[in-house]
């Protein structure tokens, strides 16, 4: 939940502000400054809004919700980003990686040691039924056609298994799966080699996905925006995917 402690109601919440905008008057003023100012603000609206605090509220949904996602970080951190969705945030991120995946101190998906255990036993399960749940609920809520879900990392695992029957980072081939916004459901782009090493037909990487996202979001891949030295600047260098 985002509440203020119980000890700090809002008219106390509200006079911290007032002094903490006064003190805030002392620091100068400039990017930096106003930039600290206006994340400040930000982090008081989310504590003053009903409107967040209820997105954020967990406790809304019944058992079976929770069961049917998972009651562990990952699971509970998927069904937040369904109702985030709900509550129209226009982009959601869940960090299912390091750290305490499904409860268990430790687990995470840098699997250079006991690869093949680890992810059978204890990070595909945890991972799987609350992605699937995530799905079915945007689904049948009717949302699912209006979001793109990307279950993505950021590199691959070497197709050679070490000597501690582990897999290291390996960046020249992987998979990434994408749902919703249009994209048809059933479809495999692209093929690696025989032994996973290297991309065989229709290799794409970093670029085509961020065109591919953006297009999706209804943003034309060769957008450029403009900074603030005036220079234009592409939005992306890569093609769009052809997955609708």
């Amino acid at each position: 939940r985002i509440n203020p402690k119980e000890a700090i109601d809002r008219q106390k919440l509200s006079s911290r502000l007032g002094l903490l905008s006064r003190l805030n008057q002392f620091s100068g003023t400039g990017p930096a400054i106003n930039d600290l100012e206006h994340f400040q603000g930000l982090a008081t609206d989310m504590l003053m809004s009903p409107a967040v605090r209820k997105a954020f509220d967990l406790d809304l949904e019944p058992d079976s919700v929770h069961s049917k996602f998972g009651k562990h970080i990952c699971g509970q951190s998927m069904l937040l980003a369904r109702r985030l969705i709900e509550a129209r945030v226009p982009i959601v991120t869940v960090a299912c990686s390091a750290g305490d995946l499904n409860g268990s101190k430790g687990d995470h998906w840098d699997t250079h040691a006991d690869n093949f255990n680890r992810l059978k036993n204890t990070m595909l399960p945890a991972f799987d039924r609350p992605a699937a749940a995530l799905l079915d609920d945007l689904s049948e809520r009717g949302m699912l056609d209006d979001t793109l879900v990307v279950f993505l990392t950021e590199f691959g695992r070497t197709p050679k298994i070490n000597g501690s029957a582990g897999r290291d980072h390996y960046p020249s081939c992987y998979s990434i799966a994408l749902a919703g916004a249009g994209i048809r459901g059933g479809q495999v782009y692209g093929k690696s080699d025989r032994s996973g090493s290297e991309p065989a037909e229709d290799a794409c990487g970093p670029a085509d996905l961020h065109a591919t996202i953006f297009e999706a979001f209804g943003i034309h891949h060769k957008t450029t925006i403009t900074d603030r030295l005036g220079r234009p600047l592409p939005i992306s260098d890569g093609k769009p995917l052809p997955l609708t």
